[in-house]
């Protein structure tokens, strides 16, 4: 078990987070709960604005809000001075509504639709990251509609690099549903495209190897093969492309065996390929974008959970089930991914025993963790289940017809409710009832519960 950010234990034997004891939040607002720690945010905001946008070789870094958004979230990443990178409408939206500067937003997405695309231009969205012809002839009519333009547009590239993670999350291979590949003529032409048009401006390339990779290698090759595009582009249309965005993937801890490295060293490398690129084709160097999401938020979640019933099969394994599961971390289910966690109401006892996690959705599939080793487990006890900030929420669903958990954002011994508990009623909300099916008596059953 490895505690993260401003994790400890009290004087109670109590699990700790930002100051707060984490039995006590149980206690205060429910569970499951998502529990954020806000310092740890700021600081890895901190970090990558340090090393990519305050050093030397200036450049932006621009959330992924993919991994985890909430207009608490927005707000912060807004503060601490970085840019965001959207993939759709409802986060375009979630960030304007606390005043997010739209210059400073990235929208990405493989199938933008026509009202997204409509509203990234009303709103003046500083690059649409467009990433098929589809959505160039689109854009091109969207812009001619609303009489804008041009448009700052960054191409989505497929690099060809495939970089070592779960073959769902690898995104730069050849063989891959995102970008215009360089492998043949499409890249090539969808620069010459958008040269010819008047409704939109170069400004950049882009491309994402994939996620949770833990060498540098991959991000050298993907910056070299990147920049062999740009000065390609620079010798045969005179053009200069300003602006590479490399996308993201920095990987975090989750469990025994993962190695994450600073950043500092992804950006060693990704500096020293593009700077060494660049002086070999004689061009300027270009602004160097990141958008790291999982290595901001991953660690900073803890999801607490209250145990229910136990099952011990005598020499075979022991199961212990919680209040949630794949209904709010469907990750383990959709990835195999791995966790780490611990009782928070007994986080100063040594583990003695070997419990599975099992969810309640009716899944053979919803188990959380596997061979966990904990102290012994016992009905109502807090489990405190790591690095759950990242995929947790933003992937989270009402299967089963589970209401989606709460959320605290922790800081100072402070805990403030961002995202209320679903209820009963949220289920319902979106839901109608055809007149030929209102029977009297199941509406008075329901207007009794």
């Amino acid at each position: 078990m490895r505690f993260h950010g401003n994790m400890r234990v009290n004087e109670k034997g109590h699990l700790e987070i930002g100051g707060c004891d984490t039995v006590d939040l149980a206690r205060k607002f429910g569970t499951p709960l998502w529990v954020m720690d806000e310092d740890f945010i700021r600081q890895q905001c901190r970090d990558y604005k340090r090393v990519f946008i305050d050093g030397s070789h200036a450049g932006d870094v621009a959330y992924a809000s993919k991994a985890f958004l909430t207009m608490a979230m927005a707000a912060i990443v807004m503060e601490e001075g970085l840019s965001l990178d959207i993939v759709s409408a409802g986060e375009l939206y979630t960030a304007l509504k606390v005043g997010f500067p739209p210059e400073r937003i990235y929208f990405h997405g493989n199938n933008k639709g026509p009202g997204e695309l409509e509203m990234a231009v009303e709103f003046g969205v500083g690059r649409i990251v467009v990433d098929n012809f589809y959505e160039l002839e689109l854009l091109e009519k969207t812009v001619n509609r609303l009489t804008k333009g041009p448009v700052p547009i960054m191409l989505r590239l497929t690099p060809g690099v495939a970089a070592h993670t779960h073959e769902y999350i690898r995104t730069g291979q050849e063989d891959s549903k995102f970008g215009f590949s360089l492998s043949g003529e499409d890249a090539r032409n969808a620069v010459q495209k958008t040269l010819e048009m008047d409704t939109v401006t170069l400004k950049g390339i882009h491309c994402h190897i994939g996620s949770q990779i833990f060498e540098t290698d991959s991000f050298g090759v993907a910056a070299g093969v990147m920049m062999d595009f740009i000065g390609h582009i620079y010798k045969e249309e005179g053009y200069f492309i300003e602006e590479l965005n490399l996308g993201g993937g920095f990987g975090i801890y989750y469990s025994e065996g993962d190695a994450p490295i600073p950043v500092e060293k992804y950006a060693e490398t990704i500096i020293s390929t593009v700077c060494e690129k660049a002086s070999e084709y004689d061009i300027k160097v270009p602004k160097i974008i990141v958008e790291p999401g999982r290595s901001i938020v991953g660690p900073a979640g803890t999801t607490l959970y209250t145990v229910g019933s136990i099952k011990d099969i005598p020499g075979i394994r022991k199961y212990a089930a919680v209040d949630g599961g794949m209904s709010d971390n469907i990750r383990p289910a959709l990835y195999q991914a791995e966790y780490e966690a611990a009782i928070a109401n007994k986080a100063d006892r040594s583990p003695d025993e070997l419990v599975s996690i099992a969810g309640k959705c009716c899944e053979s599939g919803d188990m959380l963790i596997w061979n966990a080793s904990l102290p012994e487990i016992k009905t109502g006890d807090v489990l405190a289940v790591f690095c759950t900030g990242a995929y947790g929420y933003s992937m989270s669903n009402n299967y089963n017809r589970l209401g989606r958990p709460a959320m605290v954002l922790v800081s100072g011994g402070q805990a403030e409710l961002i995202v209320r508990r679903e209820t009963y009623d949220d289920l319902l909300r979106n839901e109608l009832l055809p007149k030929r099916l209102a029977k009297n008596a199941s509406l008075t059953a329901a207007s009794s519960v």
